[in-house]
């Protein structure tokens, strides 16, 4: 197929950054294990693996449940708070990009398709991962805190970035990484590249699934999306 008609086949491409773009997860594991400790609980594997994709709030919940402690607003806000100045450390750092991801994104860019990154990061932790990823690779963005508490799984956080662009969902692609993530894109219409990471996502609706981004550029991307 020709990049014309690829372009033609695909509106825009949707990207989840943590795990997807960028290997921040391990950054986020560190943060929320020592976000445990310090609330003197404990975080199992599988605790931690389904986290995954979740914003702020759902993980700090989870965290305080983990650890016997009360799950009020204030509980909530206070543990926030310390993930967010561990992460705020860790993204100081230029983060480790997933395999292929950049070329995929300058590939998407220099075909003239709209991007946006659509992530659960609130916007302040997002800013310091786009120092390594490049404010100039999207056209929008769109960041857990700007969703009006309708994050992933709900289709919204692909919702508005489609209304942003002015794209119909079912004319994109996006690339995830979770099960949340996911089941977000799908429930939106787009059609998900999947590349699992630190955690399985399974079979389903209008999922295709790779290994990694090494390769991927419009004309993969419109063949996946002709394929579901």
């Amino acid at each position: 197929m020709d990049e014309e008609s690829a372009v033609d086949d695909v509106a825009a491409v949707f990207w989840d950054m943590d795990g997807t773009l960028v290997d921040s997860e391990k950054l986020w594991t560190v943060a929320l294990y020592g976000a445990v400790d310090w609330l003197g609980g404990t975080l199992t594997p599988e605790q931690r693996s389904a986290l995954v994709g979740a914003n702020m709030a759902v993980t700090s919940r989870s965290l305080l449940e983990a650890s016997g402690k009360p799950t009020d607003d204030a509980a909530i806000a206070e543990v926030s708070d310390w993930i967010r100045n561990r992460i705020k450390t860790l993204f100081a750092d230029a983060i480790p990009w997933r395999d292929g991801a950049r070329d995929a994104l300058l590939a998407v860019r220099a075909a003239g398709v709209p991007s946006a990154l659509v992530t659960s990061t609130e916007r302040e932790l997002t800013e310091l991962a786009l120092r390594t990823i490049g404010h100039d690779m999207f056209d929008v963005t769109v960041c857990g805190d700007e969703v009006d508490g309708l994050n992933k799984p709900h289709p919204e956080p692909y919702l508005r970035a489609a209304r942003l662009l002015g794209v119909d969902p079912a004319r994109c692609v996006a690339v995830e990484d979770s099960p949340v993530g996911a089941e977000s894109a799908a429930a939106a219409g787009c059609t998900v590249l999947v590349v699992p990471h630190e955690v399985p996502v399974q079979p389903g609706r209008r999922r295709v699934f790779r290994s990694s981004l090494v390769g991927v550029d419009v004309p993969t991307l419109a063949e996946l999306a002709r394929s579901v």
